[in-house]
């Protein structure tokens, strides 16, 4: 078979496995990037195993979630993060310098190389020819300390992209596009990889955001060639040496195969509270809205915040709408400011922010209650914003300025058509302001030793971790649908993320967002321990490993899924949480909360695949079966894979 970009990446770096789909494989890393909301825990991850010095090409700690400083407590983070990156040989990314995944690709990204990151929107990397995925903070930490990647080999999907967008779209109604298709799982054990004449029309920017949130089709990654585009990218930020041709082969064969006609496509939106949940703006225009957010790693380009720019100047948003502007990255911001873009979104009402994530993870710019919020941010899992019941739609940066004059949801054509505006021609410049003074490069080892990461009283340790049980016998304290996010499972927001480091007391917001009962009553079970029951795709969402170690730590030692997403179930393994999945999922309907299950013979999970499972409340038996590979086993055995790693030294 002609070989695809996606299958030459991953031979290129295999160290280990077959390259069948299902398979695990394993693959050398070159690069990690992690973020404070996650990053925290990763640094005492690579305390725990003893590092002295990373063993990657480049890895990179970014300052992009836990911006907002309140009290104390974000602010000790930081310090933490950037002590421990002098530690351990990391490059640190000052608070404000940007949102990980763009900086990243402007600073970093090289094509052909392996990136593993610990934020599930890490494949954004994929518009430069890269291999990157998104996985649990433990893997990254592993990664540092040069250890391979392991994963299941995926099945390639290639799209093939053909014409050009129409006037008054562009690339987030391509990945829009995408999941009206196929929804949140549609991706799920597979890599996208794109390809077709109508690749000639996107940036790589533009890639970055459909890579970005394949993501929210369940994807293990997504794959653009490494063409024209990625070099003109690069020679703009001053790295034209670091490019290399990749594409794949001419006759190069898919296992499934799809096609869009782009210059099929019109303005699309996602409505609350998913991002499959995708129709036509069109459909739902003059829907009133509160709120028009632009900016994220969602839609993190110049271009992006340039065209709602030309779209605002000389006129005002309305009063009852609150336009809020993130810039994605510090230089964005300084070429926002050269072209004199900030000064009419300023003008025109914006409210201008930091770079970084903010109101994407909920820190801050939470809408009301029951009020529309527009927003060019991958996600919309119910909570995610900082308020509990909102109402956050997904949209292109034309929707969402649109909108934000007009004061209900608009479809960029019409309202161009109402006041007479052709489609802006952008003059961006094709050098960027480039400023690598919020970077800090990693110490020499020398000095790097003498270093103590310094701890603030909210930095906790990882809580100990014990093996799994021969026989669990628990009641089922939380039973949940389909599509359970782990927004869902840990809460974002800034309630809740200045405890990423505290695994105490962020385990007192698990579940909340669907049960506030939750944590005290796995207090209250806690010596017997407790079990969860799911519907499909379980776990689907950011790759917060918080979402496997905080019920962990309240007592989870299984969960019962129709399926599981593919981050989240790996986290788990790596936590020994044991992930099983209905062989029957009709069996899924005949339990319920509250009921007393018993798992015997757990020792033997090794040998056999299928477990038989007592519903002592309800006399009645169903079957379960696991998908571990032999690692993993032994990983859920120990109580998760330090303690295993930690046996075998």
């Amino acid at each position: 078979m002609s070989a695809n970009l996606a299958r030459k990446l991953i031979e290129s770096h295999l160290v280990s496995g077959a390259m069948t789909p299902g398979a695990e494989i394993a693959i050398r890393i070159d690069q990690t990037l992690t973020q404070d909301a996650t990053g925290t825990l990763v640094m005492q991850e690579l305390e725990a195993l003893a590092l002295d010095r990373a063993r990657t090409e480049v890895s990179v700690q970014y300052v992009d979630h836990n911006l907002l400083q309140t009290d104390e407590k974000n602010a000790e983070d930081h310090e933490y993060l950037r002590t421990a990156a002098q530690r351990f040989g990391l490059w640190f990314s000052k608070a404000g310098n940007g949102v990980s995944h763009p900086t990243h690709m402007q600073r970093f990204g090289i094509p052909g190389k392996t990136l593993a990151g610990s934020d599930s929107h890490t494949p954004a990397a994929g518009s430069l020819g890269m291999l990157a995925i998104g996985v649990g903070g433990l893997e990254v930490a592993l990664a540092i300390s040069g250890r391979p990647l392991h994963l299941r080999m995926p099945r390639v999907w290639g799209v093939r992209l053909e014409g050009e967008l129409p006037q008054w779209c562009s690339a987030k109604d391509v990945i829009l596009e995408m999941l009206r298709r196929h929804g949140v799982s549609g991706g799920i054990n597979r890599i996208i990889e794109y390809h077709g004449p109508g690749l000639s029309g996107l940036s790589a920017m533009d890639r970055h955001v459909i890579a970005n949130m394949g993501a929210e089709l369940g994807a293990t990654t997504t794959v653009f060639p490494s063409d024209a585009a990625v070099r003109a990218f690069l020679r703009e930020e001053g790295r034209e040496s670091d490019w290399v041709e990749l594409t794949a082969d001419p006759d190069a064969e898919y296992d499934i195969e799809d096609t869009i006609d782009l210059s099929t496509l019109e303005p699309l939106i996602a409505k609350p509270s998913s991002p499959g949940n995708v129709v036509p703006v069109r459909e739902v225009a003059g829907t009133d809205i509160a709120q028009a957010v632009i900016g994220s790693s969602a839609n993190p380009g110049l271009r992006d915040f340039a065209i709602a720019a030309a779209m605002v100047a000389g006129r005002q948003t309305v009063p009852q709408v609150s336009f809020d502007v993130n810039p994605s990255s510090r230089e964005i911001l300084t070429d926002l400011t050269e072209m004199g873009a900030v000064t009419g979104l300023v003008i025109a009402g914006a409210r201008i922010h930091q770079a970084g994530c903010l109101g994407c993870i909920g820190m801050g710019q939470a809408p009301a209650v029951g009020r529309n919020s527009l927003r060019t941010m991958p996600r919309n899992f119910p909570g995610r914003s900082g308020t509990r019941e909102d109402s956050v739609w997904l949209c292109s940066p034309e929707t969402a300025a649109a909108s934000a004059l007009t004061g209900v949801i608009t479809d960029p054509r019409e309202w161009a058509r109402t006041v007479h505006m052709d489609y802006p021609k952008l003059d961006l410049p094709t050098r960027a302001s480039v400023n690598t003074t919020m970077l800090v490069a990693p110490l020499d080892p020398e000095l790097a030793r003498q270093v103590r990461p310094v701890k603030g009283p909210n930095i906790s340790s990882l809580p100990p971790l014990t093996p799994l049980p021969e026989r669990i016998e628990a009641p089922v304290l939380l039973k949940v649908g389909d599509n359970v996010s782990t927004d869902e499972i840990s809460p974002a927001g800034a309630r809740a993320l200045p405890f990423r480091s505290n695994i105490p007391t962020l385990a007192m917001f698990t579940f909340t967002q669907i049960d506030d009962t939750y944590p005290a009553r796995a207090q209250h079970v806690s010596e017997s321990g407790h079990l969860l029951v799911a519907g499909e795709n379980y776990g689907q969402g950011s790759s917060r490993e918080h979402a496997a170690i905080t019920p962990r730590y309240l007592g989870l030692r299984a969960v019962i899924a129709k399926s599981f997403a593919r981050i989240h179930w790996q986290n788990l393994a790596n936590f020994g949480v044991l992930a099983l999945e209905f062989e029957d999922p009709a069996d899924y309907d005949g339990i319920d909360r509250d009921d007393f299950l018993r798992l015997d013979n757990l020792g033997d999970i090794a040998h056999r695949t299928s477990l038989r499972v007592l519903d002592m409340s309800k006399e009645t038996t169903f079957t379960v079966r696991h998908r571990l590979s032999p690692r993993q086993v032994r990983d859920v055995l120990a109580g998760g894979l330090i303690p295993r790693l930690a046996q075998s030294e």
